[in-house]
């Protein structure tokens, strides 16, 4: 019987390492179905209100500026809310970039988040654009401004993906803060993005959010400014929290 105990071990051994390697899969996949599901949330409701609407919502030829803020900063806050518990409530390549490079995250379920981010952004452009019986969501997808460079552009989106970033670890990150709140926080900070750099880039502030309608419509402005620019911000926000602002890691 003592000879036996050994190889008894080593088979619940090979039968267990299965099944957890099954349950971490299951938590990371399930982690990317929220990060798909809040992401698609945004870039729907984004779109549709920058394409939808009627005339209600325009003033001058443009949409009113505080609806745009509104209905993208209301979406992120209840959809980090909703999803915070599951996946940290990222739904932002931007934010994964930095939690990533802070190492908060694991390569793997940064790769998984992203991969959901922008199918979730894909999938909130094409059914916006069902939305409106196919009609052209262009007016959806942030581009420059008329006379904004590619410099200019870079800036504000780095500046403001920053500041998205910097509220995202100050309030959904350290525990001191405690997170309860955290996602109106940050959709605060979306909807004050708008307002300040939504006249200049449209204050996209996440790939996904210029990618998905992008894809749905196959109109590809300013891609440089909208892919770099959220990245180096939140990577920039992510590095200076880790090792200034909060407290050292045990």
């Amino acid at each position: 019987m003592a000879r036996t105990a050994p190889a008894a071990k080593s088979t619940r051994a090979q039968v267990a390492a299965p099944a957890e390697s099954r349950a971490i899969l299951t938590d990371q996949l399930r982690q990317g179905c929220a990060e798909l599901v809040g992401t698609f949330a945004l870039i729907y409701v984004g779109v549709l209100v920058l394409t939808a609407g009627g005339q209600a919502l325009i003033a001058n030829g443009f949409k009113d500026l505080v609806a745009v803020a509104l209905a993208h900063g209301l979406t992120i806050a209840v959809m980090v809310s909703a999803t915070m518990n599951i996946s940290g409530g990222q739904l932002n390549p931007a934010v994964t970039a930095g939690l990533l490079a802070t190492g908060r995250i694991t390569p793997v379920q940064a790769g998984i988040n992203v991969l959901a981010q922008l199918v979730g952004g894909l999938l909130g452009g094409l059914l916006a654009k069902a939305s409106i019986g196919g009609a052209d969501i262009t007016a959806g997808i942030p581009a420059l401004a008329p006379k904004v460079g590619l410099g200019q552009g870079l800036l504000v989106e780095a500046i403001l993906t920053f500041f998205l970033v910097s509220v995202v670890f100050g309030t959904a990150i350290d525990d001191r803060f405690g997170a309860r709140v955290g996602g109106l926080a940050i959709g605060f900070t979306v909807a004050l993005g708008v307002l300040a750099g939504g006249p200049i880039t449209g204050a996209a502030m996440n790939q996904a959010r210029w990618l998905g309608p992008a894809l749905a419509q196959w109109t590809f402005p300013d891609p440089v400014v909208f892919i770099f620019g959220p990245l180096i911000g939140g990577v920039l926000a992510g590095l200076l929290w880790h090792h200034v602002l909060l407290p050292r890691r045990r």
